[in-house]
């Protein structure tokens, strides 16, 4: 057994002289090893923190400033301007044997070139913080940049050229506006005119004046409080009151899917894809913790909020029966893994060294000989987390939290994240329609108990090797697994690489402690709750239709050829083929970023416009000359666009109405105007998904590289769930959800797309 492989390290006997303790060398070798390895990464976020805290300074700089200083007195010139002298008196007049003098007037030097370096640290930031305010850039015409913005973006360079750490810029982003209240109410009510006649939209006008007039600026006064205390105004209670507190399953209504490289594959051997990806995955958490991931940038110089990293990796999301919390750690040593009903604990390091990728390959494929059955009640475990939360939650305080099952329980939810080994093979092949998305639905859903769905991410792995990830959507949106996914698939690719058998490069080391079998005690009546909790996931896996293809006729080449968004033009068809497939138009959600705020998240864009339903109507019309036809496109995308920079640089509608309606509830105000804004149903809910993030190769010499992008369910009950993919130059992924009991969508998406 493992357990007893484990205990070796140390052994005891009762002799009649008393107990003999023996203690093994190696075992005390790595404990050692481990806590030199916990020291370094403590001194290492030090240094990071100061590093961080004096950026765009440097140790270099202050030395500079010290040498100017010190340079200056003995050429006599007095640069302090009387300071220095000031400072010497104030010092204290006795310290030591060192009290000279020459030794008084160094230290008073280096006094005032402290103040100095850090005033410049200060108004560097500021100006900084000023210039990263300006946003009339994103507004400008393609190629017609005004001599504003380019001697903005001169500035902006000049401040930012040193090189940043990871978190070096959080300081410098502003905070996000508050909007004031007639502009979002103006633009709210230009979002709904398409979608209601005219009885209800004069209606909706009577409402929204009144909420404008008398009960908005009360709201307001405490939202701007709020601004200026809290970091972001919309984060934290985004964060709890639209994630932790939705008391419905995780599963398909929160968490979503990333897929892996669909056009080439690097190996067929399960263990051995596993043992590359998860070296890669640590690789990369090694960087996280060092702060050696460049931040990303808006066009090479804007940078935008890292935050959200913070919490990647070691978090779960640990049931409530109101609301859940998130539990990060700053360290953890091992994953938890599932396979064939058991859950096994590996460690990822050896001592202070990280297991080579031939090492975690080898464990793996012990996991995948092992021949034990699963214990009572082990197999569906998981299901907890796929059912309600309130049922997860009562069982883990009944049922978790002592003995065998806590210790357990820990191992998985203090894991760096969790792996689960399936025992079937997805692919997609072009010539087979339904393999994507059977591909897709397995990421989604899968069995509804082999998935952690309370981990911050799952790395599912199929027999044929092929990768995927289910994520956890509280801590982070999804460009930020999209940053470590890319950094995965491209480190597995082009720099680990596969013997020509498929293995990992290297020889494994065959005396490795074997991975730990968790065991559990579980009993009948929480077999009970486990089972409620499965079929009531499996009913919900089962009614979602999902639906990915790859759209091949073209892509973004072309799209820009026409001089339009390649965004803007896929949600102006996404209106069209809904219009087509229902003769009506719907409210539509697009997920925006605002990232250039410090700790901000999303923006809601509202996709369908008074100009896109004009293109729209037109083109179902069809007696419209092409010339008319391009000029309403023309117009639609142009306000798509527009809506998209508004939603970018914090001026969006949707998420100031929705803190509006937290205050309001905190200050038990009634609002029939807000409680009507935020009961309107999202049913058509879209999001582009990015994409090279990190250039770790170069697209045109490796066009086949490509990912297929990931997807989520149905945010309606009637309506439909659209991520698309703009990859490369010549083709764009989509993933369509919906569900098969809603009359709305009787054949969901494929009658959608097939118009």
């Amino acid at each position: 057994m493992a357990e007893a492989h484990q205990a070796v390290a140390f052994q005891f006997t009762v002799t009649p002289d008393g107990v003999d303790f023996r203690l093994s060398r190696e075992a005390l070798k790595h404990i050692y090893l481990s806590g030199i390895n916990s020291w370094k990464k403590r001194l290492i976020r030090i240094k990071n923190g100061i590093l961080r805290g004096v950026y765009p300074g440097s140790p270099t700089s202050w030395l500079i400033v010290v040498m100017a200083t010190v340079g200056s007195s003995y050429c006599k010139v007095d640069i302090s301007m009387g300071l220095v002298c000031c400072i010497q008196r104030c010092l204290p007049e006795r310290y030591g044997s060192y009290h000279t003098p020459q030794t008084r007037t160094l230290l008073s030097m280096a006094i005032f070139s402290t103040g100095v370096w850090l005033t410049g640290i200060f108004l560097f930031r500021q100006t900084l913080k000023l210039l990263l305010s300006y946003h009339g850039w994103m507004f400008e015409m393609h190629g017609k940049t005004s001599h504003t913005t380019k001697i903005w973006a001169i500035c902006v360079r000049l401040l930012s050229s040193r090189r940043p750490m990871l978190y070096s810029f959080q300081t410098s982003l502003p905070k996000l506006p508050v909007p004031s209240v007639p502009a979002t109410v103006q633009r709210y009510l230009e979002s709904v005119q398409p979608l209601l006649d005219d009885e209800e939209y004069y209606r909706m006008e009577i409402l929204a004046k009144e909420f404008q007039d008398k009960t908005a600026p009360r709201l307001q006064k405490y939202l701007v409080l709020k601004s200026w205390w809290a970091t972001n105004y919309v984060s934290d209670w985004w964060e709890e009151y639209i994630y932790l507190r939705g008391r419905s399953s995780l599963m398909v209504n929160s968490n979503y899917y990333v897929m892996d490289l669909v056009l080439i594959k690097n190996t067929n051997v399960q263990a051995a894809r596993l043992g590359n990806a998860i070296h890669a995955m640590i690789m990369y958490r090694r960087k996280l913790d060092r702060e050696e991931i460049k931040p990303v940038m808006a066009l090479g110089i804007v940078p935008m909020c890292s935050y959200q990293m913070e919490r990647m990796f070691n978090t779960t999301r640990i049931p409530g029966k109101e609301t859940d919390v998130l539990q990060h750690l700053s360290e953890s040593r091992h994953v938890a893994v599932y396979h064939k009903g058991r859950f096994f604990k590996v460690w990822l390091y050896e001592g202070s060294r990280l297991l080579k990728p031939q090492d975690l390959e080898m464990q793996f494929q012990r996991i995948l000989d092992d021949p034990s059955p699963p214990q009572p009640g082990e197999e569906r475990l998981a299901a907890l987390t796929a059912g309600g939360r309130m049922e997860w939650a009562q069982a883990r305080q009944a049922f978790f939290s002592s003995g065998r099952n806590k210790a357990a329980l820990d191992t998985i939810e203090r894991a760096a994240f969790f792996v689960s080994l399936d025992e079937e093979s997805h692919c997609y092949n072009p010539d087979d329609e339904a393999s994507l998305s059977l591909y897709g639905k397995a990421l989604l859903h899968g069995n509804c108990y082999n998935r952690w769905f309370d981990k911050s991410f799952t790395l599912i792995s199929f027999k044929n090797g092929l990768l995927g990830l289910n994520t956890e959507h509280a801590w982070a949106d999804a460009p930020i697994i999209g940053h470590l996914w890319e950094f995965v698939l491209g480190t597995d690719t082009f720099h680990l690489g596969y013997t020509e058998t498929g293995h990992c490069l290297g020889k494994p080391n065959p005396m490795l402690a074997p991975p730990q079998r968790l065991q559990w005690n579980i009993p009948e009546q929480c077999q009970a709750i486990i089972e409620s909790s499965y079929q009531v996931a499996k009913a919900l896996a089962d009614d979602v239709e999902l639906y990915c293809f790859q759209f091949l006729p073209f892509g973004k080449g072309l799209i820009k050829k026409c001089r339009t968004s390649p965004d803007a033009f896929v949600q102006i068809a996404l209106q069209l083929a809904h219009f087509r497939d229902k003769g009506k138009f719907c409210l539509t959600y697009e997920a925006s970023m605002t990232r250039m705020f410090r700790e901000g998240r999303t923006e809601t864009v509202r996709s369908c416009t008074s100009e896109s339903t004009a293109f729209v109507q037109a083109m179902v019309k069809g007696s419209h000359m092409k010339e008319d036809l391009r000029d309403l496109f023309r117009k639609a995308s142009e306000k798509h666009q527009n809506m998209y920079r508004l939603a970018m640089t914090g001026a969006g509608i949707d998420r100031h109405l929705f803190c509006l309606y937290v205050v309001s509830k905190y200050l038990g105000v009634s609002s029939p105007f807000l409680d009507k804004v935020l009961s309107e149903p999202w049913r058509l809910s879209t999001s582009q998904i990015p994409q090279s993030q990190i250039r770790m190769f170069d697209p045109d010499q490796y066009p086949n590289h490509l990912g297929a992008g990931g997807g989520f369910g149905p945010v309606a009950d009637d309506g439909y769930g659209v991520s698309y993919m703009i990859a490369g130059e010549n083709t764009i992924f989509f993933h369509v959800s919906s569900k098969f009991s809603s009359s709305e969508t009787p054949l969901g998406a494929c009658i959608l797309f097939g118009n």
